[in-house]
């Protein structure tokens, strides 16, 4: 509530405030606070409350309001949200790793590659679903996720012309 009225920086003085607000929530693993839809007029009578009367009620009121609207929201997003694939979670980096190496070195037999890979580095329980997540991948791929391979366009773009010849 403070950070804003020492104006510790040129601007963005509230935005930082409530970004600070929720290091203690996130710290004790509570939904954040969020200030979407928070009436502008409610949040700058409760700041103008604490700057020029000193008084902090209107402002513990509207965090508070604010804060339980938040944390209806945040459950009903965790609830959408699906559970981590533990397969994926454990084989990340080999994921990216050979993503990026079939689209790299355009490599014509997709599942040949992807079969002696994970041979050599994924434990043998969990192969057959490692090259079916592998798969899965190259086909799911654009160039909207290059970023995540670590891919440049011209390189997914070689890839794909090499792989209509």
């Amino acid at each position: 509530m403070h950070i804003p009225y020492l104006q510790p920086f040129t601007d963005v003085n509230k935005r930082v405030s409530r970004l600070g607000a929720n290091i203690p929530l996130i710290r004790h693993n509570l939904a954040p606070l969020t200030f979407i839809d928070v009436p502008d007029r409610a949040y700058i009578d409760a700041m103008l409350g604490v700057y020029e009367l000193n008084r902090i009620e209107l402002l513990r009121d509207l965090f508070v309001w604010a804060y339980e609207r938040s944390a209806r929201e945040y459950v009903l997003v965790r609830k959408s949200l699906a559970e981590p694939d533990p397969l994926r979670l454990r084989y990340r980096l080999q994921l990216h790793h050979l993503v990026a190496d079939i689209v790299r070195n355009k490599r014509p037999e997709i599942l040949q590659t992807i079969e002696q890979f994970a041979e050599k580095h994924i434990d043998e329980q969990n192969r057959s679903a490692f090259v079916e997540m592998v798969q899965d991948e190259i086909k799911r791929l654009h160039s909207g996720i290059l970023a995540r391979y670590r891919l440049r366009p011209a390189e997914f773009a070689g890839w794909q012309e090499a792989r209509k010849l």
